[in-house]
């Protein structure tokens, strides 16, 4: 029987964090994020782990090598990813486009895949030696906007682990960037889709002229306790096929064609509403 990741231990021997560049020359300029880009509420790092058991086709092949590369030319296009923020004027942010690189980091641990369990899923005791926090390279400002770690495990698996600035990308933006990643690193000459910098069409007009009532912005009475951040507890919640399920057998029959997401948010609202009364 697997050990729970909770009790299991393993030694992960990294090696020195280095800055990947662009694979190519890049242009030097400086971009703006939109004004929903640098609200202060996005300026924090999302961290991504992904797990990849053996595949024998690939024997012989060096996962962390094969994802350096591939990282190296994916940045040629997504050539942002690779420069620094910077704060003009009223806190505003700007991508310095200047091929400084992303950071990356080759590491190994003495443990196996199946080891961890059949199960994976937040909350995940071990992710710290999984995505080593590079000392001073976590701030938003003049560091690195990726942080990149690829596990080799004894089964011959691997663990790719990254960390994003959130000001930077989205969700969707992230999984472009590393479709375009694992193309390359599959043998791609070139990637099949460009990215598109047009943040300028989320920014306020110079000067802003208000063309319509925005009741988003209406002043209410604020009846609310502000919540210290120190006090708030981090907790993860599995909704697995199971779980899903549950929660399906509660709609009326005009709801039960709602996709998992709708079903979700409802349940997390419903619950969020339940427990502030």
């Amino acid at each position: 029987m697997s050990k729970s990741p909770t009790a299991l231990v393993f030694e992960v021997k990294r090696s020195a964090p280095e800055l990947i560049p662009p694979a190519a020359p890049t242009p030097r300029e400086f971009k703006e994020l939109s004004d929903i880009d640098d609200q202060d509420a996005l300026r924090f790092q999302i961290p991504v782990i992904n797990f990849y058991r053996n595949d024998e086709a690939l024997r012989g092949s060096d996962p962390a090598k094969v994802i350096k590369e591939a990282v190296g030319r994916a940045l040629v296009p997504y050539y942002p990813f690779a420069g620094r923020l910077r704060e003009k004027a009223a806190r505003k942010l700007v991508v310095e486009c200047n091929g400084e690189g992303v950071l990356f980091i080759e590491a190994d641990a003495d443990v196996t895949l199946d080891e961890f369990g059949e199960e994976i899923h937040p909350p995940f005791p071990c992710f710290q030696e999984l995505l080593y926090d590079v000392p001073g390279n976590d701030g938003i400002l003049h560091s690195p906007l990726l942080l990149i770690q690829v596990t080799r495990l004894k089964c011959g698996g691997f663990i790719f682990a990254i960390r994003l600035n959130h000001t930077m990308t989205d969700g969707i933006g992230l999984a472009q960037f590393l479709y375009t990643v694992a193309a390359l690193a599959r043998g791609a000459q070139n990637p099949s889709g460009q990215p598109v910098w047009e943040r300028h069409l989320l920014c306020a007009r110079d000067s802003p002229r208000v063309t319509r009532a925005h009741r988003e912005y209406d002043e209410l009475a604020d009846n609310t306790k502000c919540i210290p951040v120190d006090d708030l507890v981090h907790k993860s919640f599995f909704f697995g096929a199971k779980e899903m399920w549950t929660l399906r057998q509660l709609l009326p029959p005009h709801l039960k064609s709602a996709t998992t997401f709708e079903v979700l948010s409802a349940c997390i609202w419903q619950c969020r509403t339940i427990a502030l009364e």
